[in-house]
């Protein structure tokens, strides 16, 4: 009974690999609407990792390699990791909702797979607003091995958010795409990624400098916590009343936005 439940967790944390990451998962794993629903609880893993990595190659190119240069290095390894799979939703929304049609229209625009003018746009402004933030990280000769695993918490907030919307918020095409797949998705889904997100965070800390700020450390986790909340609500919101729901491109758009808005936090609050 152990054996089977320890090997099912494994498979839906594999699935959530798979699904939002070009990290290597050497098994095969049935893709059903059970274990797509069981996936999202592990989707704040998934964010960690890939912070974790980033932080990583961060503190590797520390003092190595001027900070610009540095910079659109950390930034490629970001997109490499989940191979651009938010960023294409990014710029699927942002040609569907920016293009001022019907809805109809705006959700038959987001599945057309070619890129338009607006979509471009808001990849490049996003693109260059990283590069900033982690070039100024950068420049500032920040401790990225003190710093990483706060790094890492943003990027698993941004997924967790993902999980809150599937939960809370109708999908715009009931019944087809992200609907079918994760229409199992339930509020207690929700509340289980972030069960998982709290022991992440107290991970994160634990692996924090001794000398950090008891202090700095709580207010940090709880403002980039908030600002995540507020970020994500707004856009869904948003996106609800533009669309009629969520779809997959707008999960993908929300995910790259709330990770922009707390690194430029945390190149604020964390110095």
């Amino acid at each position: 009974m152990v054996r089977k439940l320890v090997i099912r967790e494994l498979q839906a944390a594999g699935t959530a690999f798979q699904l939002l990451t070009r990290i290597p998962v050497p098994a095969v794993i049935p893709f059903t609407p059970e274990m797509l629903a069981r996936s999202v609880v592990y989707y704040p893993v998934v964010g960690v990792v890939i912070g974790g990595i980033v932080g990583a190659a961060g503190a590797g190119l520390d003092g190595l390699v001027p900070p610009m240069p540095a910079a659109v290095l950390l930034l490629a390894v970001w997109l490499l990791l989940s191979g651009g799979l938010h960023m294409d939703g990014l710029m699927d929304t942002a040609d569907g909702v920016l293009s001022h049609r019907s809805r109809e229209r705006m959700l038959e625009i987001m599945k057309d797979s070619r890129v338009g003018a607006m979509g471009v746009l808001a990849a490049a402004v996003l693109l260059l607003f990283k590069f900033a933030v982690l070039g100024t990280w950068m420049e500032e000769g920040r401790s990225w091995l003190a710093e990483a695993p706060m790094f890492a918490l943003a990027c698993g907030l941004g997924r967790l958010w993902l999980v809150a919307a599937m939960a809370f918020w109708p999908f715009a095409r009931p019944g087809e795409g992200m609907a079918a797949l994760f229409g199992s998705v339930r509020p207690r889904h929700a509340a289980a990624a972030a069960l998982m997100q709290a022991l992440l965070t107290v991970a994160c800390v634990l692996a924090c400098p001794a000398s950090a700020s008891v202090g700095r450390l709580l207010a940090a986790i709880v403002w980039t916590a908030a600002l995540a909340i507020a970020v994500g609500g707004v856009l869904s919101v948003w996106l609800r009343r533009k669309l009629g729901g969520l779809t997959g491109d707008t999960y993908g758009a929300m995910v790259e936005a709330i990770e922009a808005a707390l690194l430029f936090a945390l190149v604020i609050l964390w110095k």
